[in-house]
């Protein structure tokens, strides 16, 4: 019976999700892992989640989709990965039940692309908290670019406009479209971000869409 709906599980997750498509592989370390129980929990969890909210009203659908995510645990990547800054996707989020901010705001990215927000209306957000030293990522929910847009915090399961968050500094914005820098807290001028080495967000991308990681 377990696997009975283990197996309705998968064939859910393939048929209904863009970004999280489970592999062979990824079925057979779930059933070696420790927490496969867990695990299984938190998927279900995050399809009952899509079917419920596909049709709510915006705030709501955000307001569900942030507490949910802001409910996994707190880790930072040199104690999950060994490494200083590791980009999980929203898979490898789910099925590691633990993540740093960047995890939390992408996950929340492109769970709302699958329950029908627009692309170009959600923007990844590297922020400096003041009195911080390091910096933090968060998701903005823009109505339209000559508006505030609202703020998805895994530091708070309240939504708030940019200019609500005080401690909040905005550095630059992106998506699949592109980036950009705010003034103000809205939307002023494209930009070209510099990420050194490696184009963290394109191996995200590539990661997602195109090797099921």
């Amino acid at each position: 019976m377990k696997r009975f709906i283990f197996l309705i599980l998968i064939s859910t997750l393939l048929l209904n999700s863009k970004s999280i498509i489970l592999t062979k592989n990824d079925i057979k370390n779930i059933d070696n892992s420790y927490y496969k129980k867990a695990i299984y929990l938190r998927l279900q969890s995050y399809i009952k989640l899509k079917r419920k909210v596909k049709d709510f009203e915006l705030e709501k659908k955000l307001n569900y989709v942030n507490s949910f995510y802001n409910r996994i645990l707190p880790i930072d990547d040199s104690k999950k990965y060994s490494v200083d800054d590791h980009w999980a996707t929203p898979k490898e989020f789910l099925i590691n039940g633990k993540g740093d901010c960047e995890d939390y705001a992408i996950a929340k990215y492109f769970t709302l692309l699958e329950v029908g927000i627009p692309k170009d209306k959600l923007y990844l957000a590297v922020v400096k908290v003041k009195a911080e030293t390091n910096y933090h990522m968060v998701l903005l929910y823009f109505e339209n670019k000559k508006t505030i847009p609202l703020v998805l915090d895994n530091l708070s399961f309240k939504i708030l406009p940019f200019d609500k968050r005080k401690k909040l500094e905005p550095k630059v914005i992106f998506n699949e479209n592109g980036s950009f820098v705010l003034k103000n807290k809205k939307i002023f001028k494209k930009v070209k971000i510099d990420w050194g080495e490696v184009n963290k967000w394109d191996l995200l991308l590539d990661r997602v869409y195109n090797k099921n990681e």
